[in-house]
């Protein structure tokens, strides 16, 4: 590193954001500020929780059962008739619009909750009026990602795994070079995923900047510092581990009740304003142009001066 470049760090940061948290929710405790917060940041998670997963068929008779399950998936087609088809495209339709409606909703609440942590306060109303423009352009750019990545897998599914499922069928040992080879390719793509949804509202909400120009920007940031980033991304995972497994612990304690949208995310806010702070603080680094901070500062009235004394 040379003299005039900043140091990054990834610890202090990391123990700076547990004592903003700290600021922000029980400096004092104000239980109406808490469930603003906690709004905020529900608008800004809606589209991003839970699990999911699926299973191979297992066991050496899967490829006695495909024909049966072939025959039987062609007679459930054929009992559709043009009403099941006409059904089952207006509920797609309806839940990519409600994907739609949702995604514009959590771009704007990003820049909500990015504002209250920043100025330290319990609003809605008024950053969702001023951020109206950043919030828009990021939802078009969210949805480009989104087409995007659901492409890149896609092609990713065509090029990798189909190959590997056909030839698992004659070599089943073919299954064990699978999960390295998912490893291999969407490390890098979760990498500059994980970038692009932390940094780029940010710097957005910094420069007051379109999220074409702040992705753009951001790139040239990374490849500045991409080991810097590559620490921060694996610490993150780490991070992200340890939240989950929090989550799962607060939701058998709780009976459930964390699940509750909206509930969950108001019983785990200080969670969530720990990891929001988390991110800001480690852009904060790279100076003035990504402190979300340096606006707020450049806005304070001057000290007053005391009247210069008689000679």
């Amino acid at each position: 590193m040379s003299e005039g470049e900043p140091k990054i760090e990834i610890i202090k940061p990391f123990e700076d954001a547990f004592e903003l948290m700290k600021k922000i929710l029980f400096q004092p405790f104000n239980f109406e500020k808490w469930l603003v917060v906690g709004f905020a940041a529900f608008l800004t998670y809606l589209t991003g929780g839970g699990f999911g997963g699926f299973r191979f068929p297992t066991g050496g008779r899967w490829t006695n059962h495909s024909a049966t399950q072939s025959d039987n998936f062609r007679s459930f087609i054929e009992q559709l008739g043009p009403l099941g088809w006409s059904l089952i495209g207006i509920g797609v339709l309806l839940f990519l619009a409600l994907m739609v409606v949702l995604t514009w909703v959590r771009a704007r609440g990003h820049f909500i909750f990015i504002d209250c942590i920043v100025r330290n306060r319990a609003a809605i109303v008024e950053p969702w009026k001023v951020y109206r423009a950043e919030g828009n352009s990021y939802f078009v750019f969210s949805l480009l990602v989104m087409i995007g990545m659901i492409g890149l897998m896609m092609a990713i599914a065509i090029a990798i795994l189909v190959p590997v499922l056909i030839l698992s069928q004659h070599d089943h040992n073919g299954l064990a070079l699978l999960p390295l080879l998912l490893l291999v390719i969407i490390l890098p793509i979760l990498f500059v995923f994980m970038t692009i949804v932390q940094f780029v509202a940010p710097v957005m909400y910094r420069r007051r900047c379109k999220a074409l120009l702040a992705f753009s920007d951001l790139l040239s940031l990374l490849s500045d510092h991409l080991g810097v980033f590559i620490l921060y991304f694996l610490f993150s995972i780490a991070l992200a581990i340890g939240v989950a497994i929090a989550v799962m612990l607060a939701t058998c304690l709780t009976c459930c009740i964390a699940a509750i949208p909206y509930v969950g995310t108001v019983i785990l806010l200080p969670v969530y304003v720990f990891l929001q702070s988390f991110s800001l603080l480690f852009l904060q680094q790279f100076g003035s142009d990504y402190d979300v901070w340096a606006a707020l500062r450049q806005s304070e009235p001057p000290p007053i001066q005391p009247p210069p004394l008689p000679s």
